[in-house]
């Protein structure tokens, strides 16, 4: 079971490479996938379906066969989710994270399931990305759709969307359950936005936490029995002391569990069934960008992970970036695929990153498929920072998104934006990948958000092939050294809040981090102390904060001299260090500081390492209409590939939805939806219908929040019914 080499990279965006097409090597006793009663289409994470009705030759007769609209959408809500189809049931998520039933021909609702109304409290935090369904086999208890909400997972009624009291307490388990006592958990921050994966009658389940300065949950892995909500196993990705890999958090001596947190898998989960495998990326340890708290390797923060399914136990592991400074978390499933090596098929699990690679390894040993290469990373200059001498990097395939920005990268779009981009430019740092975060500026580039990103990538398993979109989107990130803040408050905000209100206070426009300027005349200090404990919309809880940080806070927000307390800068929430914020590098009239292209669908031979094609994915109208060819947009959400030979995909900041010709990459189809549709569509096919459906959410890169499903079939069929 061994594999092959070439390498070819395309630098032209949609120039298709020579190299014949791919030897087909699907599993002759693979089942056909008519519905989507899984997350990502199956326990594989392939995002693929075995329909075939809709082709490159009729996508163009595409209309629109039903619309549904979910009435809770708020000023800056989003729909993420990649909904199930069981039977002629289709299952969602809402913009307010209810769950829905709905008929999948009609779209009309069947029931919905708000946990308010089980005296829940509305303090939700980000976007819901999908469900878990299961069924008893022998029937002796109600299928039941799992999902979280806030800090709980819950089981709930799949036929009538009623709360299943037997499971946990009241039908409900707290997410918090095995990271640690009540009392050190009670004012720590958890979600879980991408659902976990079901292995027999466990749900495995990863999940979101506190990111910043300060303390945070573990990201441990734990799996749950689906019937009653007790805790089956759990996998401390943060190793306790005496685990294998507990060497790897240095901390002078002090085991790092006992107070850095994150390492967890908030990207989504998957399961090989027949091996007993679960594979599981996980992301950087806390605090993101500072990390002299936990000198060492981290294992097992960036690591893909294969655990038993069944037990727990890890059977290997592979960390992709050791020490991470830049938030470079595992951004999606892996996605588990055969490919053709060395003349012998070979089981492989795929993994796609915010840099822009996919590392593809043996599914049975974690061995690399391709050679790795050593790259030196150089030293920070931030006080009392710790950084390996080296990390690692694929050498095939050839990466999906460019390496790094330089000068010569600098847009032309403009003489004006040439000259704004380039004064910026000029004082920060970018030499590529691993340059550590510093006061001056370094380039993050691919972005914060990829390359690749939670939308993951789509494996069609008769070829081998990959689909991923990306992004090229350049970000700056600037280090802030606390012991020069002038206030205590002050030093409290720049250290908790900056990174999304800006350091100014001003906000981020068109995003979900409002200005705190002028807070008095908008809000008063009861409602944004009550924020600061329970979290609200995209906002984590800061419960942990200390009540004289608390005062001091309020007192900078609300200018209130004799309340904003001395600065004096402690060790306490381990670092002298804040940032200024995720700050995308944009010209002065907000398009990227780079050449285009500015989001690209790519396609990937994961037999032979090679990129088949690349071509841009969205646009600005308004550009076009210049004479600029197709640029790309920033994208969020992944690609659906069919045996119909097409692909999937809105994700673009154009708010549209496409379908692209799987071998060619030729875009065929294009359809403006009611709002952004920053989520990955699911395919299911009721009655001879083949339909298309995606949650078109907005409320990304500025868009307008919205609450639509919208779910397409060929014109005659819609005649048809």
């Amino acid at each position: 079971m061994r594999r092959p080499l070439p390498l070819l990279l395309l630098l032209a965006a949609g120039m298709a490479c020579q190299s014949p097409p791919a030897e087909p090597i699907a599993d002759p006793n693979r089942p056909e996938y008519a519905a989507w009663e899984t997350y990502l289409g199956d326990a594989h994470s392939t995002q693929y379906s075995s329909l075939n009705q809709i082709t490159p030759a009729n996508v163009t007769e595409l209309e629109v066969a039903w619309t549904y609209r979910t009435g809770d959408a708020s000023a800056t809500s989003q729909i993420q989710c990649n909904p199930l189809i069981i039977g002629r049931t289709l299952y969602g998520t809402t913009a307010g994270l209810k769950v829905f039933a709905a008929d999948a021909t009609t779209g009309i609702p069947q029931w919905t399931f708000d946990p308010v109304d089980y005296g829940a409290e509305i303090n939700w935090s980000g976007a819901n990305r999908g469900l878990v369904y299961w069924r008893d086999e022998e029937g002796a208890a109600p299928a039941r759709i799992m999902y979280t909400a806030g800090a709980w997972l819950y089981a709930i009624d799949a036929d009538t969307g009623i709360l299943l009291q037997d499971f946990g307490t009241d039908g409900r388990v707290s997410l918090k359950t095995g990271l640690g006592t009540s009392e050190e958990t009670a004012d720590l921050f958890i979600v879980s936005n991408t659902p976990g994966v079901l292995y027999g009658d466990l749900l495995i389940l990863g999940g979101r936490v506190h990111e910043g300065p300060g303390p945070s949950m573990p990201g441990h892995i734990r799996a749950f029995d689906v019937r009653t909500g007790a805790m089956a196993w759990i996998f401390h990705t943060i190793p306790t002391p005496g685990e294998f890999g507990a060497d790897t958090w240095l901390d002078y001596g002090k085991i790092a569990s006992e107070r850095i947190g994150g390492a967890n898998a908030w990207s989504g989960l998957t399961v090989d069934h027949e091996r007993g495998m679960v594979f599981i990326p996980t992301g950087s340890a806390t605090w993101d960008f500072y990390g002299a708290a936990r000198p060492g390797d981290n294992l097992f923060a960036n690591t893909l992970l294969a655990l038993d399914a069944a037990t727990g136990e890890r059977i290997w592991h592979q960390q992709l970036v050791k020490h991470d400074l830049w938030d470079r978390d595992l951004p999606a499933s892996p996605n588990l695929v055969t490919v053709m090596h060395n003349g012998e098929r070979v089981d492989a699990v795929a993994q796609v990153t915010k840099d822009g690679h996919v590392w593809v390894f043996d599914r049975d040993t974690g061995t690399p498929l391709f050679p790795v290469e050593t790259v030196p990373q150089p030293p920070s200059d931030l006080a009392g920072e710790w950084t390996p001498a080296t990390q690692r990097l694929p050498t095939q395939p050839p990466p999906f998104a460019r390496q790094a920005f330089h000068r010569d990268d600098i847009t032309d779009r403009s003489p004006e934006a040439t000259a704004y981009v380039r004064a910026r430019f000029e004082g920060v740092r970018s030499d590529g990948q691993f340059v550590p975060p510093s006061t001056q500026g370094t380039m993050i580039f691919p972005g914060f958000d990829g390359g690749g990103e939670w939308g993951g990538a789509a494996i069609d398993p008769a070829t081998g092939l990959l689909y991923v979109n990306s992004n090229e989107m350049p970000w700056i990130l600037t280090m802030v050294d606390l012991t020069k803040a002038n206030s205590r408050g002050e030093m409290v905000y720049q250290r908790n809040c900056a990174a999304c209100h800006r350091p100014d206070r001003s906000g981020i426009e068109g995003s979900n981090f409002p200005s705190l300027l002028d807070l008095e005349a908008r809000r008063d200090r009861p409602y944004v102390t009550a924020i600061l404990e329970t979290g609200r919309g995209f906002m984590p809880s800061f419960a942990h904060l200390s009540v004289p940080d608390v005062e001091a806070l309020m007192g900078y927000l609300y200018e209130d001299e004799a309340l904003t307390g001395t600065a004096s800068y402690t060790q306490r929430n381990g670092s002298p260090y804040g940032h200024t914020g995720y700050n995308r590098f944009v010209d002065q009239e907000g398009y990227p500081a780079i050449k285009p292209p500015w989001g690209q669908l790519n396609a990937i031979d994961l037999n032979a390492g090679t990129i088949r094609w690349q071509v841009p994915l969205g646009e600005f109208p308004e550009l076009t209409a210049q004479g600029i060819p197709k640029t790309g947009t920033e994208n969020y959400g992944g690609p659906v590939v069919t045996a119909g030979g097409l692909i999937f995909i809105a994700a673009s900041k154009d708010e549209h939805i496409r379908a692209f010709d799987k071998t060619t990459g030729k875009e065929l189809w294009q359809y403006k939806l009611p709002f952004g549709g920053y989520a990955t569509p699911a395919t299911y096919s009721i009655d001879g219908t083949q339909y298309v459906v995606i949650a078109a959410g907005g409320g990304k890169m500025g868009t307008a929040s919205g609450d639509a499903y919208v779910a397409f079939a060929l014109s005659d069929t819609n005649s048809e019914r």
